[in-house]
């Protein structure tokens, strides 16, 4: 099987509400589609979507990468997945989300070729995983009233955004908490908005409503101040933007400077790298997460075979498509249920794509 020719366009999502954290606002959900056709008559969908304030991309810049890839992958097994990645590092540095894109691709098109599902392709045996759901910055109030619509929903578990102002911050928590009540599962996400002595101050504030998880407090850069709050707080430090790359993984734990890692198929590059990064947190006894940028359904349903197959990613923050307006152009994939993802049986992905 050879690869014959790779197709990628950006496609319009509708975003019905801006999506607000402390590291900037999202006020659209433009993302790229990538078909990766092959000699066999066999074509695999994949997408890339990232944020400029996290992975520097636009789906200008993502678009523009695959067109370069495609140059160099014209001709190669879609299969030889390692050897794709290899090439495609070769010839471009970063650009996560325009990799994935291909990558994604890649794994539609060996579970087509296999006729089994992603997640058993993967190494999984049940085709459900558990999202949580993320509630975004706004008035305290605003953020109760939410979290308490999507637990009666049935989500189990939330994701708050915090950052903006840390007495704000405790306020929402505070709300929360009061709101859907004491069996519910509450991490935080500041993305890089406290120091090392605000977090420590927030938290031990945060755990009077149960809240023991906090996920990339400080700086992408500020691994030493990640490896003071594990040893000063009495909470769970996940990393985020502080981890990309498999290397980025090993350089946190050698520093003993998390205790889990927020693995994104669009920061690192998709499933492959995923799956290396995980190999690794797995080998050193920390625990992941997959989670997501402003993804579709197409990339939601990749990340969502990840933790189906992998025993070693405990959380599930998925839920971004649920945010989004894909007007028909992706079908198939899974199906939801509250906080409750059953993924296709369908070859692949086993998702549609209107390209």
């Amino acid at each position: 099987m050879k690869i014959t020719d790779i197709r990628a366009k950006i496609i319009h999502l509708g975003l019905p509400k801006p999506v607000v954290i402390s590291r900037g606002t999202i006020t659209t959900a433009d993302t790229v589609v990538v078909q990766v056709l092959t000699d066999e008559g066999i074509s695999g969908y994949g997408e890339g979507t990232g944020a400029t304030f996290i992975t520097g991309e636009t789906p200008e810049t993502i678009l523009g990468a695959v067109r370069l890839l495609r140059e160099e992958l014209i001709g190669t097994d879609p299969l030889a997945i390692g050897h794709i990645h290899r090439t495609m590092d070769r010839a471009l540095v970063g650009n996560g989300s325009a990799k994935a894109a291909i990558d994604i691709a890649l794994y539609d098109i060996m579970g087509k070729a296999l006729g089994a599902p992603l997640y058993k392709i993967l190494g999984g045996v049940s085709g459900k995983v558990e999202t949580d759901m993320t509630i975004l910055i706004d008035k305290p109030s605003v953020m109760a009233k939410r979290a308490k619509e999507v637990v009666e929903q049935g989500f189990r578990f939330l994701k708050v955004k915090a950052g903006a102002d840390p007495h704000q911050d405790i306020e929402a928590i505070r709300l929360i908490r009061e709101a859907v009540g004491p069996d519910i599962h509450i991490k935080v996400d500041a993305n890089q908005a406290w120091s090392v002595s605000e977090c420590l101050w927030i938290m031990e504030e945060l755990s009077k409503y149960g809240v023991d998880v906090v996920e990339q407090p400080t700086r992408y850069w500020d691994s030493d101040g990640l490896v003071h709050l594990r040893r000063k707080g009495r909470f769970t430090v996940m990393a985020d933007e502080s981890c990309f790359t498999p290397q980025d993984a090993i350089a946190l734990i050698k520093k003993d400077a998390v205790d889990m890692i927020n693995i994104k198929l669009m920061k690192c590059g998709g499933l492959y790298r995923a799956l290396e990064i995980n190999s690794i947190c797995e080998a050193s006894g920390i625990a992941c997460m997959v989670g997501c940028m402003i993804e579709s359904k197409l990339a939601i349903a990749a990340g969502a075979a990840l933790v189906a197959s992998q025993p070693n990613i405990r959380l599930a923050d998925l839920d971004s498509f649920l945010s989004l307006d894909d007007r028909g152009q992706l079908r198939g994939g899974f199906t939801i249920s509250g906080g409750e993802i059953t993924l296709s049986e369908e070859p692949g992905l086993g998702i549609e794509v209107d390209m």
